[in-house]
């Protein structure tokens, strides 16, 4: 079946698009807390009561995952806290840019959570020990902050992201990682480039949690969801740990950090059973942090998106 193919962007387009990025970003650096929240709720409820298609994804991917738990009252209200933690999310990862840079870094970081500042020292003992290993986070809360705490505590650290369609707002969005000594990696074809950067010692930082054609069928929340092996894969190849990491708003500003115990590739007999071990042991960890703060994790996402005539890989 032939992929339709996307109409490419005009100029004009793509520079108001980086103007008007560019102003909200100017924005937000300047913005309070409080007013930054008071936003996110109004453009969540907005995108909550208009976008039918992703409120709808919203209630049944939380219907299936927490049904069981919640009351249908419940669900609506998780799905609607879900929209406007998407937008808080991407107000705060402008806001913090600003606020945690400079020598002090870390200190500012630690004064906004209980137990960062251990979870940092944690972080920073698994990379040294390891000589680089797989930092990996779900969407939820803001996932933002694990590159800020490497580039603050000195973990060398690779990042795998979707390119934009659009050449100038991809500068605007990730020139400040690059001049803080993170390295972007394009998400398409980026194995390759995964096992070059391990080898060099650096750790590699991935948000696997999303649905991928070219995956492994897992259970997630109980129901079977596809999800990419390359993690698992990159972690038996250079004996390197998966460590599930996350930063989750506790309220009154602070955050709940999370970092896993590393999940170490061991002996096995069959290369296929034990990515798909490590890759069920990763899924359960992300759940785990997931149950716990479900309004702010990306329900939106068809995360249990099916393909026709899909052959599972890894099977």
């Amino acid at each position: 079946m032939n992929k339709k193919k996307r109409k490419k962007k005009s100029k004009p387009l793509k520079v108001l698009e980086y103007c008007l990025a560019f102003a909200l970003i100017s924005a937000a650096r300047v913005t309070p807390f409080a007013v930054m929240r008071f936003i996110s709720t109004v453009l969540g409820d907005l995108l909550f009561v208009l976008i039918s298609k992703r409120r709808t994804i919203a209630i049944e991917n939380l219907s299936h995952a927490l049904g069981r738990e919640k009351s249908p009252p419940e669900i609506r209200r998780l799905a609607r806290e879900s929209c406007r933690s998407f937008f808080l999310t991407f107000l705060e990862i402008v806001r913090y840019r600003s606020l945690f840079s400079g020598p002090d870094a870390v200190r500012k970081m630690t004064s906004y959570g209980e137990n960062l500042e251990a979870l940092f020292l944690k972080a920073k003992k698994i990379h040294d020990q390891a000589g680089g290993c797989i930092f990996v986070t779900p969407h939820i809360g803001n996932w933002e902050v694990l590159p800020r705490v490497c580039s603050a505590i000195g973990i060398p650290l690779a990042i795998v992201a979707r390119p934009l369609d659009n050449e100038y707002l991809e500068r605007l969005i990730f020139r400040s990682r690059v001049a803080e000594g993170q390295f972007i990696i394009p998400k398409k074809n980026a194995l390759f480039t995964l096992q070059k950067t391990l080898q060099k010692g650096t750790s590699i930082g991935m948000l696997p949690d999303q649905s991928t054609m070219k995956g492994m069928v897992v259970e997630f929340f109980g129901r079977p969801a596809t999800t990419t092996p390359v993690p698992a894969i990159l972690a038996i190849t250079y004996k390197r740990p998966i460590v599930v990491t996350a930063a989750c708003r506790a309220g009154k500003g602070r955050y709940e950090g999370f970092v896993s115990d590393p999940i170490w590739p061991g002996i096995y007999e069959s290369e296929k059973a034990e990515i798909r071990r490590i890759t069920e042991e990763m899924t359960r960890a992300m759940e785990a942090v997931i149950r716990k703060y479900p309004g702010q994790y990306l329900w939106m996402h068809n995360r249990w998106k099916t393909y026709r005539d899909k052959k599972e890989i890894m099977a």
